[in-house]
């Protein structure tokens, strides 16, 4: 959908036409739900968290800012909505580790966790996600899947910017030690294991 195509169809949403909404909702529902699945622990979870999404950016389209990417606004909202489902179900998992000094400074690219997901079954992958701190996976789907920048991750975190690059850090090595030894060697060198 071009940007032209994309705005008009915005303004008949606004306007109050459904067939309009039910063209921004085929055309974005399963992106979301994919980034649900990444996000929450459960199938059900995702599902029901990508139609509160929808009914969220229903209500909040008023606030959507037409001079930024509409993707990008419908990432942050959806991100919002997963981290205060997180937030809510128990108390952020903040396991901070004493070691930070000993952790090797690498940034791959936003495809790595793509990369990860193609190399290793999708389920491993989830799999593993799922066994992450919620602000670790949080952090890691936000910036490899949705590819937030620093800036949007911080607001989304609720953390200072300069503390997400910590955090992606730590999340990449939790992620590659929950891949196991494969998924070690793979993301250390950035080839296949």
């Amino acid at each position: 959908m071009s940007e032209a195509d994309l705005a008009r169809v915005l303004a008949q949403v606004r306007a109050g036409d459904p067939a309009a909404w039910g063209e921004i909702y085929r055309r974005y529902a399963q992106a979301i739900y994919r980034f649900c699945r990444r996000v929450l622990p459960a199938r059900e979870d995702a599902e029901d968290a990508t139609s509160e999404i929808f009914m969220k950016v229903q209500r909040k389209l008023g606030t959507y800012d037409s001079s930024r990417p509409f993707l990008a606004w419908l990432y942050k909202v959806a991100s919002n909505h997963c981290w205060d489902t997180l937030r809510r179900r128990h108390i952020r998992q903040d396991r901070e580790t004493g070691d930070l000094e000993k952790l090797p400074l690498e940034h791959p690219g936003p495809s790595q966790l793509d990369w990860m997901e193609a190399e290793h079954a999708g389920k491993e992958v989830r799999a593993a996600l799922a066994r992450l701190p919620d602000r670790a996976r949080m952090a890691l789907v936000l910036r490899y899947f949705a590819e937030m920048s620093y800036e949007e991750i911080a607001e989304t975190l609720g953390v200072r910017r300069q503390f997400v690059g910590v955090l992606l850090l730590r999340a990449r090595h939790q992620l590659r030690d929950a891949l196991g030894p494969g998924g070690a060697h793979a993301i250390s060198t950035g080839r296949r294991a």
